[in-house]
């Protein structure tokens, strides 16, 4: 088959769904910048646009806006100039489209920084199994999008690549961890830009820039069919603009197979034919209330779902969100003890781990070494009681819509790494409440960003399913995105 029949009928495939609506693609797709990555990889395979020229307008963007938001910390510009200008991207679904890299995934030949002074001159010799999938699909990577120190809190101001601002207000976080990415994409500069998430680290940011988010099931991505474990918490895909492009980067990452027990995701299309039952609660396990504007986004949103007509029900599990969060945490804690040890196997000093490592991820080192014997085997446990309860609870739901977050996006340095151990774990924490259920319990969830707060700022939605219906919440999205149109809304840094 020919490049340009093979790239065109994937296109077709991916982007069928949008044909009968433009709320699910830009309205003006004049502009590569305005569309999405399904969008220009339209435009390059039907000639309206070339790799190189698509490329040039993202660069541009990129040398306007990125010294104001700091999203790249990476780039590879001259890399994708070379590779546009000789053509020698892969055939794929989404061939010339740039594309960034979250930089806690490494990147042959390019740093690696995950975020600390103490990686700062890391330099992979292979990609991450997710970047070999991106770059079969065609895209160009033009470099690494900025992320906290190892991912583990939910803003992104390491000291080691500074903050990342929000686009929408650049006093206030982009979220975390995948906040460079959310930032690169809420700034148009890119369509869509890989991500991950162990506790949130996609939804959050989703939530902050006004993006969509899915956070796939546990053993879904390609290279992960054995992370079927409960206590493997975390995984990879993307943050995006349109529900459309991320079904096609779903497609993309899972690869040619799924985890054990999990069919491969195919082509989602809209199915307004199917009526979902629905259930919505805005309380968090842990008995708080998320801030009004977040509340009246999610009534309203389970309002929109009633008139689409599914039925909408006020319903939550019940479990014990106070000890969920504290064996959350014990897990957490024991990826900032690895990244200590790793450090002190290299020869550095007890004394000198400051001046590699935040405040932030010692403390979480010493929580970990702190812990008793035997946590570990408990959090296992919790994880599968509060697994089997959440379980019993989908089965008579589809879907089940939540905040994201209990309120917008903080100011930078209210969640920084420099705040108290101690009072930053309060802050986190209450933010975050809603988000670290689906990695424990490896269910897939998406957030839409379907409200905005009294002062401009983006609030999103998140919509879990039953593990390995990823289907469903795409084809909820979709309808949703064409009831409520978002891809047309942007900040003013865009402009």
């Amino acid at each position: 088959m020919r490049r340009r029949t093979f790239v065109t009928s994937a296109l077709t495939a991916m982007a069928a769904s949008a044909c009968s609506s433009q709320s699910r693609g830009p309205r003006n797709i004049t502009d590569p910048l305005a569309t999405d990555a399904v969008g220009q990889a339209a435009m390059i395979a039907d000639g309206r646009i070339s790799a190189v020229e698509l490329l040039d307008a993202v660069i541009k963007r990129a040398e306007a806006v990125n010294p104001t938001i700091n999203a790249l910390v990476t780039d590879t510009f001259a890399e994708a100039r070379e590779r546009a200008r000789k053509g020698t991207l892969p055939e794929g679904p989404l061939q010339g489209v740039p594309y960034a890299i979250k930089d806690l995934s490494d990147v042959a030949g390019v740093r690696t920084t995950m975020g600390s002074r103490g990686w700062r001159e890391n330099i992979p010799a292979d990609d991450d199994f997710t970047v070999r999938a991106a770059r079969a699909a065609g895209v160009n990577l033009i470099g690494k999008t900025n992320t906290p120190e190892f991912g583990l809190i939910g803003t992104t101001e390491s000291l080691a690549l500074g903050p990342c601002r929000n686009p929408w207000n650049t006093d206030h976080s982009s979220g975390g961890s995948s906040g460079g990415a959310a930032a690169v994409v809420a700034a148009g500069i890119l369509a869509a830009a890989d991500a991950s998430d162990g506790g949130g680290s996609i939804r959050v940011p989703a939530a902050c820039c006004g993006l969509v988010g899915l956070k796939p099931s546990r053993g879904r991505i390609a290279g992960s069919q054995d992370d079927t474990d409960v206590l493997r918490i975390s995984v990879k895909l993307s943050v995006t603009r349109s529900v459309r492009d991320t079904a096609a980067l779903l497609r993309i990452y899972q690869g040619p197979q799924g985890a054990a027990g999990l069919a491969l995701v195919g082509l989602v299309l809209p199915n307004p034919g199917r009526r979902l039952r629905i259930a919505v609660s805005t309380r968090s396990a842990k008995g708080t209330d998320p801030a009004p504007d977040v509340a009246d986004a999610v009534q309203k949103t389970a309002k929109l779902c009633e008139d689409l007509g599914h039925t909408v029900t006020e319903a939550a599990p019940q479990y014990d969100g106070l000890a969920f969060e504290d064996r959350f945490i014990d897990l957490w804690s024991t990826s900032a003890e690895q990244v200590r040890q790793v450090l002190i196997a290299r020869g550095v000093a007890e004394s000198a781990l400051p001046e590699f490592l935040e405040p932030w991820t010692l403390w979480l080192a010493e929580r970990a070494r702190n812990a008793p014997a035997g946590t570990i085997p408990q959090v296992r446990e919790h994880f599968l009681k509060v697994q089997s309860v959440v379980s019993q609870f989908m089965q008579n739901f589809d879907v089940w819509l939540t905040p994201v977050l209990s309120a917008p996006a903080p100011k930078l340095g209210e969640q920084g790494p420099l705040v108290s151990p101690p009072v930053l774990y309060k802050r986190v924490l209450d933010w975050v409440a809603y988000t670290p259920l689906a990695n424990a319990i490896g269910t897939p969830a998406i957030s839409l960003p379907l409200g905005m707060s009294s002062s401009g700022l983006p609030i999103g939605c998140m919509f879990m399913g039953r593990w390995g219906d990823e289907q469903t919440l795409l084809e909820l999205a979709y309808q949703l995105e064409a009831a409520a149109p978002w891809i047309d809304r942007r900040p003013v840094l865009t402009a």
